[in-house]
């Protein structure tokens, strides 16, 4: 895992190693082990690096890396099945001097050029320079898991790993009010119709599964990967799909643990991370000396703390568990920082611990992470997905409908945590029948309901509206639909960035199992009710692992998502003067009223807006100096 850098012009003049350092410099932390700087011999293309060394700890692995006299790359991420590429490479007559999966890759761009990307199981982010086409390919891995910004300046196009590389060579670093008010008004991170607009004017996003080619200053991009979530499979049995299923996990975990470096893993005691804990335990059961560390974060008096199912998993696997019990206080020392890494606003305060958990993965010396994170978007854990799946069902048998809602609401009488939801009536069917049209009478009524509770300023409201991003094409008579606009629209893009930067702030790497994209093509393929069944989310993934997860886990009724006790902290005095600290701040640069900063502050609940107190104080960070 690393960080990349590079600047590319016509104009030799506007390249040179000083701003290649500087750029990486800024991102030290992505990169601890090592920094590299190349420009090319006409002085157009210029490379940086900054390593943290995970595969080949040698010298062998340093970039910017050279291949056949041709080629130079510069590379963030991991080739998971980079052995298997380079056996196949070695047959056809390629030869290699490192052990990196670096070098796997600049080979099989030269024999298969941009169609080397299907061939990579991985997360990755990368620019590549052929000296003989005098192009640069540039490319992001199929769910955005590594980031890749670009922004075009005074001449030049400049690449990176984070946007503050940007600024740490002079580039204009203006927040974007359109993206602020959707921010504001709809908690909105991400805009879903144009995946590469971030919160700063000019700095772009390459999107995920798409490719970029720079030649003679201009530049195109092109999608290499997608998946069509209404092509599904009905022949295939319970039994049969369990079993590839389990085949699949089973070759994702494996790959994902191939690393010079130790390999631990994030526990929270939900079904995900236990599966996560428990295959790769399975795995290791022949090697005594190879014990598996995870990382927790606790909340003590919290009736959402789930230490109860961490030391279930404790009881049935051979790990070494480290916990870490978060509180405001501790959180105090570390907003700063966070808001820092992370570069754009976040949504709750679940990130601040996520922050704490790689920190103490740190601690511990161990450097590479697998986690579950990708499983509710991809096998439909989140339970809002019962109303879309009822629907679906409804509309092909009432039946079938009728059975599913009766053992959904018997199975979930005793849950606490999670909401009934309520029987389908003509609200839902019409939501089914008519999304468009449902959709657009229920912006309205939102944004009338807000605008007349926001404490935004009037004037930015009514320039900002018209951008509005909340033009959902949300499928929500359709379970693979929907699950497909989570995996890649709205939820995942976010959950990844927040990962990436957290992780990254500690030097450590993150790899999710559940993102193989074999894995999701599979499952994407697979009827709703593999999916949801009886009551049950994620239900395919639940019986194909019985055997191997703890019971009271694997057959978890409630759902809790990595959350924290916002609320007490919200109510805490020294975040509450932070959020009027930044009212002012907003209010001088006219996006809230004038005033707003003395009027009464409402807590947030999980992702209940409030009055967007929450929000006001991620904001104000796009202004500090």
């Amino acid at each position: 895992m690393c960080g990349i850098a590079g600047i590319l012009s016509e104009n030799p003049n506007l390249i040179n190693k000083e701003n290649l350092i500087r750029m990486t410099d800024s991102i030290i932390h992505r990169g601890p082990d090592g920094s590299g700087h190349w420009i090319s011999e006409d002085g157009k293309v210029g490379f940086g690096h900054r390593r943290l060394s995970i595969l080949d700890l040698s010298e062998s692995g340093a970039q910017p890396m050279h291949y056949m006299g041709r080629y130079t790359l510069t590379f963030n991420g991991e080739i998971y099945n980079y052995l298997e590429i380079k056996a196949d490479l070695i047959k056809k007559g390629y030869s290699f001097r490192s052990n990196s999966d670096t070098e796997v890759l600049l080979a099989l761009y030269d024999h298969k050029k941009e169609s080397c990307l299907e061939d990579l199981d991985g997360m990755f982010a990368f620019s590549l320079y052929d000296n003989k086409t005098g192009e640069v390919f540039c490319a992001r891995d199929r769910f955005g898991e590594k980031p890749f910004f670009y922004t075009q300046f005074q001449g030049a196009f400049y690449f990176a790993s984070e946007m503050k590389e940007f600024s740490a060579v002079g580039v204009d670093r203006i927040p974007d009010p359109e993206m602020i008010f959707n921010y504001l008004h709809y908690d909105l991170v991400d805009n879903h119709a144009d995946p590469t607009q971030t919160f700063y004017k000019g700095y772009k996003k390459l999107a995920p599964g798409h490719y970029l080619i720079w030649k003679n200053a201009g530049f195109i991009i092109k999608k290499y990967w997608g998946l069509n979530p209404k092509n599904q499979n009905n022949s295939i049995g319970i039994d049969e799909a369990k079993d590839k299923f389990r085949t699949l996990f089973y070759e994702s975990v494996n790959r994902r643990l191939r690393s010079d470096v130790l390999v631990g893993s994030s526990l929270s005691g939900g079904i995900d991370s236990s599966l996560v804990v428990c295959v790769i335990d399975n795995l290791l059961k022949n090697h005594p000396d190879s014990i598996q560390n995870t990382f927790s974060a606790r909340f003590k008096d919290f009736y959402k703390d789930e230490g109860y199912f961490i030391q279930k998993v404790r009881e049935s696997t051979r790990i070494n568990s480290h916990e870490l019990y978060s509180n405001m206080e501790d959180l105090e020392n570390v907003f700063d920082k966070i808001c820092y890494h992370q570069e754009e606003p976040f949504g709750s305060a679940s990130i601040l611990v996520q922050y704490q958990v790689y920190e103490l993965a740190k601690k511990h010396g161990v450097t590479v992470l697998l986690d579950g994170q990708g499983a509710d978007e991809i096998l439909a854990g989140y339970h809002p997905y019962f109303s879309t799946y009822f629907n679906e069902i409804r509309k092909h048998s009432e039946s079938k409908f009728k059975r599913e809602y009766a053992a959904y609401m018997k199975l979930h009488e005793g849950n606490s945590i999670n909401a009934k939801i309520s029987k389908p009536g003509w609200k839902q069917s019409m939501a089914s029948n008519f999304p468009d049209l449902v959709s657009k009478v229920g912006r309205g009524i939102l944004s009338y309901k807000m605008k007349n509770t926001s404490l935004m300023a009037k004037d930015f409201f009514e320039e900002n509206k018209k951008h509005a991003h909340n033009n959902f094409k949300l499928d929500v008579g359709h379970l693979n639909s929907h699950l497909h606009f989570s995996t890649f629209s709205i939820g995942l893009p976010t959950l990844l960035r927040y990962a990436d930067r957290n992780s990254m702030a500690h030097s450590r790497e993150v790899r999710l199992p559940f993102l193989s994209h074999d894995l999701v093509e599979f499952v994407f393929s697979l009827p709703s009710d593999y999916k949801i069944k009886e009551g049950w989310t994620k239900y395919l993934m639940r019986a194909a692992f019985e055997d191997l997860v703890p019971q009271e886990i694997s057959w978890r009724k409630d759902k809790i998502g990595f959350e924290p006790p916002q609320k007490s902290w919200m109510d805490n005095i020294k975040t509450q003067e932070k959020i009027r600290a930044a009212r002012e701040i907003l209010s001088k640069e006219g996006i809230l009223q004038k005033g707003a900063e003395n009027l009464p502050i409402q807590s947030q609940v999980a992702h209940i807006k409030g009055d967007g107190s929450w929000n006001h104080l991620m904001v104000s960070k796009l202004y500090d100096t």
